[in-house]
C-alpha cells in the first residue's frame, strides 16, 4: 500500500532519482533543512512495504502574490495582495514515472491547499512550471497562467473543489 507522509530522516533521500539534476538536489540536500526551519513541507510517497524507499515527492509553501498579475478576471475580485499555497515542487522517481503518480501527488496538494483555505484564507494553488513540458501538464489540471509570465501559474480554489469533489 502507498503512502504519504511528511520527509523525516528515515525516508532515503540519497538514491531518488527523478531525472532532474535541480530536483535531487532540493530533495537530498535541503528539503529536510526547510522542514526544520519552517520555510516549506514536503511530502514523500512510499511503499508501506519499503517505507525508506521513496517513490515520489512534493513540497508546499505559502506565498503572496501581486492581484496585478492574475488574469483580470480573477484580479478584479481581489485586494491588490493576495495569498495562496505554491506547489514548489513535485519529482517521481524515474522507475515509477508515467504511471499516474504525478496525479496522486498533485490531488494530494490540492486536497492539503484546501486545508489551508479552510483554515487560514488563500486565494488557491501556484506554481511556477520550469519549462513549456511541464506549463502543458499543469494545464491539464486548469492551471492558468499569469500575466505577462506564463510559466507562473494559478489554480483557483474553485477549480480545486470541482477537481476533488466533483458533483
Amino acid at each position: 500500500m502507498r503512502v504519504i507522509q511528511l520527509l523525516d530522516k528515515l525516508h532515503d533521500r540519497d538514491s531518488f532519482d527523478c531525472g532532474n539534476e535541480a530536483l535531487n538536489q532540493f530533495f537530498k540536500q535541503t528539503a529536510r533543512q526547510h522542514i526544520q526551519k519552517g520555510l516549506s513541507r514536503t511530502f514523500v510517497l512510499v511503499d508501506t512495504e519499503q517505507s525508506e524507499n521513496v517513490l515520489a515527492f512534493f513540497s508546499l509553501s505559502l506565498c503572496e502574490v501581486r492581484t496585478e498579475k492574475l488574469p483580470p478576471k480573477f484580479a478584479k475580485k481581489y485586494p491588490s495582495l493576495i495569498s495562496g499555497v505554491k506547489l514548489a515542487r513535485l519529482a517521481v522517481a524515474k522507475s515509477m514515472q508515467r504511471q499516474g503518480i504525478g496525479s496522486i501527488l498533485m490531488i494530494e496538494a490540492m486536497q492539503r491547499a484546501v486545508v489551508v483555505a479552510n483554515n487560514a484564507g488563500i486565494v488557491g494553488l501556484f506554481v511556477d512550471a520550469k519549462d513549456n513540458a511541464a506549463k502543458a501538464y499543469y494545464e491539464r489540471y486548469g492551471f492558468i497562467s499569469l500575466k505577462d509570465t506564463p510559466l507562473e501559474m494559478f489554480l483557483p480554489l474553485q477549480t480545486i473543489a470541482q477537481i476533488i469533489e466533483p458533483s
